[in-house]
């Protein structure tokens, strides 16, 4: 409820109430998309598609924003001041911010024709190449694997978006890179999502994704595992 609050004030619209009759995922995509209209139901394919991402985003270990969270709660502060800690540190580009990255990435580069002179560029140390790579994982995210299927199947409920293409050609043309192989560069678990979430409610706009619920809830419990 927080989290479509403030995105909804961002947008100049009134907050919408959460329901008691749907699920979790439910009521994110009712009160970002009802519109005042108590009789909304959220499409239920998306919203499970929503439920697969949170807790692919949210059941991964001990990332940044959940050890900022277990640092600051050691300390004694309050769950606010550890919240938003949390949330600060899940807004960097390495991190939570990763996907809205790779969205302005794949708008940047435009076309799958301009590919080979942006892989180039990311060779040249000119351009960054986003969604790709990990700390821990030196092959092909497991997450990133789920999630590129979980995008097909939300094009096929709200239609494609056509940065779809230069993403999958991007994807292709890295792998097949000498380059990108030896330095064990695979898609990450950024790689496709940001794609979903702008596709998957009217609220996200070109350049703006984020999944606070997943990330509230999960930071939430860590707090109060800390403390």
């Amino acid at each position: 409820a927080i989290a479509a609050a403030a995105y909804l004030r961002l947008a100049g619209r009134p907050a919408v109430l959460p329901s008691n009759n749907l699920s979790y995922s439910e009521n994110f995509l009712y009160m970002l998309d009802s519109l005042g209209d108590k009789e909304y139901k959220p499409n239920p394919r998306l919203a499970r598609v929503l439920d697969i991402l949170f807790i692919l985003h949210a059941e991964h270990e001990m990332n940044c924003s959940t050890a900022a969270v277990r640092h600051l709660a050691s300390s004694g502060v309050d769950v606010f001041t550890a919240l938003s800690g949390g949330v600060g540190a899940l807004y960097g580009p390495l991190h939570g911010g990763a996907n809205e990255a790779v969205l302005k990435m794949l708008n940047e580069i435009g076309a799958v024709e301009n590919i080979p002179d942006f892989i180039e560029g990311v060779k040249n140390r000119k351009r960054k190449m986003s969604g790709f790579g990990h700390r821990v994982y030196k092959n092909y995210d497991p997450r990133a694997k789920v999630i590129r299927k979980l995008a097909e199947e939300v094009f096929s409920i709200v239609g494609r978006d056509p940065l779809i293409e230069v993403a999958v050609a991007l994807e292709k043309a890295a792998l097949s890179d000498e380059y990108f192989i030896k330095r064990k560069l695979y898609p990450n678990v950024d790689f496709y999502s940001g794609l979903i979430y702008r596709c998957v409610s009217c609220f996200f706009e070109t350049e703006s994704t984020f999944y606070p619920p997943c990330t509230l809830f999960l930071l939430l419990n860590t707090y109060i595992a800390t403390r």
